[in-house]
């Protein structure tokens, strides 16, 4: 039986290493493996608690997940009636409010949504419409119940929802008549219906695996064993074989997004982890010697980390989304992708977190910090400073229901500039004082954790308030982060890429699949349609953007017109 006070040891990983060695000659496999497994995870969290960065809560978050970060969660049900941020971006999002901005009252929490949470007939807007007429009557008919009236057609029908399961990847077999000739030996096979070609693999296939793969995480191999349970195999090498092949017909496409992306008035970027199994280990240590060294505190060194950048171009409101996998940093391809960018446009609004690795090198931009981030300083250390963080998060809530009201009346980027230095930049100046007092005044410790959070705020300040001075300067890089959920849930599910190339293929597919979820676009429907018009799409790439695609399928549907 454990006891109470366990007897604390010192250990460097030189004599962990050994123990290991010495148990694995001594213990079967399967004992050693848990050994191995129960010290690997011991030096791991010695290893967190050791960083001078790390906190009781943070640890926690890092070992068991983050819970909400709103508001009210955080400091308690003594905060005044804001909107924490959660519920700000909540009513950003609410078209149908119409009253003016100045009667809006202040010092009301926003109303709840209404409905029961079901969804309606309108909602399902990708299911088959099929027209059910009357089996007896028709428009213009006597009424069969007064016999005296005539009956017309109720603009708005009855309407039935029927929601169906099916495999993710379906398949038809046909099978073609042979009749032979008794007399001559001649076959005769029936035609196969029209709009069946040779091809086994249809476009809608290929489309299926890359949503599944790239928009909602599902490995191969979990799809192989789903498509055999059920009466369809679709082996995992197969797969692959076809979304490899149409995403080198993507790759024109891809192309020009990147290109439209670079015209941006704001990007947004930052980056996670990945794994690709070709650059880790021995061979990606071997690899890594004969690429390009980067500068760090003035030595040469050799970089090993892979990470996922993810970027958010934004203009006139529309958003494209990029990803990149390898060993660049966000800002090493974000230079990139600004490399492309036209120079008579002006620099671009840039929003990242502080990280320097976020910056473009030489290139011109206007730097904003991510005010969540800051925000989020605060929340870790609430628990310790309950009071002082309340006020920072309150002040700060104010600012982004102030955000939430001027998107929700759609307001330029120049009155909404206006709207916030009027509204939130007085509270953003009494916060900035509250800030500078603390240290001033002595009321707190520099170096604790809550004087951390402060001084982070203070030494960005310039570039965390760029929205009371820029027009169109955003408050957060809270977009980006949701674009990278995408790279994070393929980490999750299917943990690696097993090359460069593969890496690439998957930032093609994520980059158009949710370019076309933040422009409102069925992504299933676009990648079938460039699929079907690969030879298309590669002579012009502009015709075949999300918002342009529909009106170029149109106009080759519509016959030429005739000359007089």
């Amino acid at each position: 039986m454990m006891s109470k006070h366990p007897t604390i040891i010192e250990l460097d990983m030189d004599e962990l290493k050994d123990l290991l060695e010495r148990t694995e000659a001594a213990l079967d496999a399967k004992d050693h493996e848990t050994i191995k497994a129960v010290v690997e995870s011991y030096a791991y969290i010695a290893e967190l608690v050791g960083g001078k960065n790390i906190t009781i809560s943070r640890l926690q978050k890092m070992l068991f997940g983050a819970s909400t970060e709103k508001t009210a969660a955080v400091v308690g049900d003594g905060a005044e009636a804001e909107a924490p941020l959660a519920e700000a971006e909540d009513a950003a999002t609410d078209s149908s409010g119409e009253a003016e901005l100045e009667m809006v009252p202040k010092d009301e929490p926003p109303a709840p949504s209404k409905g029961h949470g079901r969804n309606g007939a309108d909602a399902y807007h990708g299911a088959e419409k099929i027209e059910v007429p009357h089996e007896s009557l028709r428009p213009g008919d006597a009424c069969p119940d007064c016999a005296q009236g005539t009956v017309y057609e109720v603009s708005r029908p009855g309407v039935l929802v029927r929601i169906t399961g099916q495999t993710p990847v379906g398949a038809k077999v046909y099978r073609l008549q042979k009749l032979r000739c008794n007399l001559c030996g001649k076959v005769f096979t029936a035609q196969a219906p029209e709009g069946v070609g040779s091809r086994k693999y249809d476009a809608t296939a290929g489309s299926m695996i890359a949503l599944l793969k790239y928009g909602s995480g599902m490995p191969f191999n979990r799809m192989e064993g789903l498509q055999g349970n059920l009466g369809i195999p679709l082996p995992a090498s197969t797969q692959w074989d076809i979304i490899r092949a149409q995403a080198r017909h993507l790759e024109p496409v891809y192309a020009e997004l990147l290109g439209q992306a670079a015209g941006g008035e704001v990007v947004y970027n930052d980056d996670t982890t990945v794994k690709i199994l070709e650059l880790m280990g021995k061979r990606g240590r071997e690899r890594a010697l004969a690429e390009e060294s980067v500068e760090d505190g003035g030595q040469q060194k050799q970089r090993t980390g892979l990470f996922t950048s993810g970027i958010i171009s934004t203009r006139g409101g529309r958003r494209i989304a990029l990803f990149f996998s390898g060993r660049k940093h966000a800002g090493e391809n974000l230079k990139d992708v600004l490399t492309e960018r036209a120079e008579d446009l002006a620099a671009p609004i840039q929003m990242c977190d502080a990280l320097s690795r976020n910056l473009p090198g030489e290139l011109e931009t206007i730097v904003a910090n991510c005010l969540a981030h800051g925000r989020r300083q605060f929340v870790e250390v609430a628990e310790r400073f309950p009071e002082e963080c309340r006020h920072v998060l309150e002040s700060l809530s104010v600012i982004y229901r102030n955000d939430a009201i001027a998107r929700k009346h759609d307001r330029s980027p120049a009155a909404r500039l206006e709207f916030h230095q009027a509204e939130s930049g007085p509270t953003m100046a009494e916060l900035h004082a509250w800030l500078t007092r603390q240290f001033d005044d002595r009321l707190v410790e520099p170096n604790s954790s809550l004087g951390g959070a402060i001084a982070y705020m203070l030494r960005h300040w310039e570039k965390l308030t760029l929205f009371l001075r820029v027009p169109g300067a955003p408050l957060d890089n809270n977009i980006c982060e949701r674009a990278l959920k995408k790279a994070i849930l393929h980490r999750k599910n299917a943990l690696f890429y097993r090359t460069p190339n593969g890496a690439h293929v998957g930032d093609v597919f994520m980059s158009l699949i949710y370019t076309c979820e933040l422009c409102g676009i069925n992504p299933f429907d676009y990648l079938t349609e460039l699929e079907r018009h690969a030879d298309e799409l590669a002579s012009a790439p502009d015709r075949w953007m999300p918002w342009t695609y529909r009106e170029t399928l149109a106009g080759l549907a519509s016959p030429p017109a005739v000359p007089r």
